[in-house]
């Protein structure tokens, strides 16, 4: 069964968790690296760990793994065997189960809040690039070399245990219809799909997001729809527009309102006026069901998502 509906059964709103790979940069980790986050899983695995135990705490219904840019080329470019890479991505889901199963059996008070779940990271073939394509969606690659460089990393992480595909940061309705390709040789997985926003109405490519979700709304194994790492001016248009064509749970999870620069690699240290918990209402009064945090969000912010929530 869908892992989603199972939840949006019973709760009104599902809180996913917040930024993994500047968590990390919080606890000291150095991810200036074309293998971002990804590089962590190879070096410091207890620090994911401890980054997934504080969203957890702080009350999210979802971890995202750390497997967005863990490629098994990106590691075999790196000097891993296939088997050593395979492992790390596995591992990837491994982690954030076990740290949710010790974290739920701890727990005394279940009754406010479903297990949670683990979302495998598939991040979208830009990440891989490292170059900020994935902002861009200006690959010059077929739809035929899409699904390859997706398929067998989706197998892995579909045998690792994952609950559901964190389908996330797509620039283009292309690389969508890939994944979903892919998807129907997986016929039991769900996934969500979430583009990477330019504006208030258009994908990174340039794609009304509109066209998208009437696209997506078709895909029987597409659980939900929406937007992450992008800026949160823009998110409550863009929920109003996928509504408009689909009738799948809107899924946002945007970054605090800082610009990333993806040449530099560095953030400005602008952010919203606005407090992204007070955002966080209003995306959900606009409709949306589903709703985290991406780069530069923390748990603190998961925290007072659960404050106004969970009342």
């Amino acid at each position: 069964m869908n892992p989603i509906e199972q939840i949006m059964s019973n709760f009104p709103l599902m809180i996913l968790d917040g930024a993994m790979a500047t968590e990390l940069e919080n606890y000291g980790c150095d991810l200036n690296d074309g293998l971002w986050s990804a590089k962590i899983l190879l070096e410091n695995p207890e620090m994911i760990k401890k980054v997934h135990l504080d969203y957890f705490q702080a009350g999210a219904d979802c971890a995202i793994t750390a497997s967005y840019q863990a490629t098994i080329k990106g590691y075999k470019d790196r000097g891993l065997t296939e088997e050593e890479a395979i492992g790390l991505i596995q591992m990837s889901v491994q982690i954030a189960a076990e740290v949710r199963d010790e974290f739920w059996t701890e727990l005394e008070d279940k009754s406010n809040r479903p297990k949670p779940l683990i979302a495998a990271s598939v991040g979208p073939y830009g990440a891989f690039l490292s170059d900020g394509s994935e902002y861009r969606g200006d690959y010059a690659v077929s739809e035929d070399e899409l699904i390859a460089f997706h398929k067998e990393r989706i197998r892995v992480l579909v045998e690792a245990g994952a609950d559901i595909l964190a389908c996330e940061t797509i620039p283009c309705l292309a690389e969508a219809k890939a994944i979903a390709k892919v998807l129907k040789e997986f016929p039991e997985v769900y996934a969500w799909f979430s583009f990477s926003a330019k504006d208030g109405s258009h994908i990174s490519e340039g794609q009304r997001i509109s066209d998208c979700a009437k696209w997506l709304d078709g895909v029987e194994q597409a659980a939900a729809i929406g937007i992450n790492c992008s800026a949160p001016q823009y998110i409550e248009s863009l929920i109003k527009e996928v509504k408009s064509q689909s009738s799948k749970p809107v899924i946002v999870y945007p970054n605090s309102g800082e610009e990333y620069d993806a040449t530099s690699k560095t953030w400005s240290e602008e952010s919203s006026l606005t407090p992204f918990s007070a955002n966080t209402q209003r995306w959900h009064e606009a409709g949306a069901q589903i709703i985290g945090g991406c780069c530069k969000t923390s748990p603190e912010d998961i925290a007072a998502i659960t404050a106004w929530a969970r009342k």
